[in-house]
C-alpha cells in the first residue's frame, strides 16, 4: 500500500510540473496578441483599446522575457500560489473550488451510472455469448463509441429534451438538469467497458475453476456468483480506471454543451480569454484529479485481488 501511495505521489509531482510547463508554452504559442485578448475578456470588444492592452502588458509583465515569466510561475507553483484570474481578478484557487464541486458531482454520477450499465450488460452477454443479446450489445456499443461525445449529447438533447420534453436542454438547477450530461458521459464509458466485462465473463465461464466448481455440485448460479463475478470485477474496475482519461476529456465537451458550470466549462472560457493562470490551474487540477482517481482504483484492486497482497 505504501509503495502504491509513494509511486502515485511521485507521478503527481511530475505531472504538476509537466502539465504546467506544457500549458505555459502552448498558451504563448497561440496566435494573436495575448495582452489584447486578456483586455478583451476584461472590458469587452467595444471597450478594449491599445491603451488597455498596454496596461495589461505592464500589469502582468507580459513584456518580460518568457523564461523570466516561467521562473516566476514555477516559484509560485512551488509555494502553492496559482495566481489570480486575469479576467475576473478572483484567486484561481477560489474559482477552481467552486467549479470543481460541480465537476465532481457530474463525474461521480457518470462513473456510477457507467458501472451500473457496463457490469450487468457485460455479465449477461458473457454468460450468453454469441446470442442475440450479445450481438445486439456489440452493435449498440460500437455505434455509441464511434460517436464523439458531443454528438451523443446532441442526440440525447434532441430526443429527450426537444422531442419528448422530459429534461431541460442545458443549465444547472434541480437534479433533472444533471440527467442528460450524466447519461452522455455514462453511455460513452459503458460502451467499451461492458465489452471488457463481457470478455472477462466469457473467459471465466470457460475456465477450469468454473467447471470444477460445477463438478463439485454447485449450481450454475452459485458457481457464477462465487467464481465468475469476483474475477470479473478486478479487470472491469481496472479498465474503467484507464477510461478516466476519456472521462476528463468528455467533461470539457459535455460541460460546455450542457452549460454545466464545472471545471471543463471554465477551461473552455479560459482558452478563449487567454486567462493563463486559470488555464494552468485548471489543467493542473484535472491532471491531479486523474492521478487521484487512478490511485483509488489501485487501492481498490489491492483489497479486491488477494494476489496483489502477496509478499514477493
Amino acid at each position: 500500500m505504501l509503495k502504491i501511495l509513494l509511486s502515485r505521489l511521485g507521478q503527481c509531482l511530475l505531472m504538476a510540473w509537466s502539465v504546467g510547463t506544457l500549458t505555459f508554452i502552448l498558451t504563448r504559442l497561440l496566435p494573436g496578441d495575448m495582452a489584447y485578448k486578456i483586455a478583451t475578456g476584461r472590458y469587452g470588444d467595444d471597450a478594449v483599446s491599445t491603451a488597455a492592452a498596454n496596461a495589461v502588458n505592464a500589469e502582468l509583465g507580459l513584456d518580460r522575457p518568457a523564461f523570466q515569466q516561467y521562473l516566476v510561475w514555477l516559484g509560485d507553483l512551488i509555494t502553492g500560489d496559482l495566481g489570480t484570474s486575469l479576467v475576473t481578478g478572483a484567486p484561481v484557487v477560489h474559482e477552481l473550488q467552486n467549479q470543481m464541486s460541480f465537476t465532481l458531482v457530474l463525474a461521480f454520477w457518470a462513473i456510477l451510472a457507467a458501472a451500473l450499465i457496463a457490469f450487468p450488460v457485460g455479465l449477461l452477454c458473457g454468460a450468453k455469448a454469441e446470442t442475440v443479446p450479445d450481438r445486439a450489445s456489440l452493435i449498440t456499443s460500437t455505434f455509441i463509441r464511434s460517436q464523439p461525445v458531443f454528438c451523443l449529447g446532441l442526440l440525447l438533447i434532441f430526443i429527450f429534451a426537444m422531442e419528448l420534453n422530459w429534461f431541460p436542454v442545458a443549465g444547472f438547477g434541480s437534479a433533472e438538469y444533471a440527467v442528460l450530461p450524466v447519461l452522455t458521459l455514462a453511455l460513452s464509458l459503458a460502451a467499451v467497458s461492458n465489452r471488457v466485462v463481457r470478455n472477462s465473463t466469457r473467459q471465466a465461464v470457460n475456465s477450469a475453476y468454473f467447471h470444477f466448481a460445477r463438478t463439485k455440485g454447485l449450481s450454475y448460479a452459485q458457481a457464477f456468483t462465487r467464481h465468475v463475478i469476483p474475477n470479473v470485477i478486478v479487470p472491469g474496475l481496472a479498465f474503467m480506471g484507464i477510461q478516466l482519461i476519456g472521462l476528463i476529456e468528455g467533461v470539457i465537451m459535455v460541460e460546455s454543451l450542457f452549460a454545466w458550470p464545472g471545471i471543463g466549462h471554465g477551461l473552455s472560457h479560459a482558452v478563449f480569454a487567454r486567462d493563463i493562470p486559470m488555464l494552468q490551474g485548471t489543467a493542473l487540477v484535472m491532471g491531479m484529479l486523474f492521478v487521484a482517481i487512478n490511485t483509488l482504483v489501485d487501492i481498490s484492486q489491492h483489497y479486491l485481488d488477494p494476489r496483489t497482497r502477496q509478499e514477493k
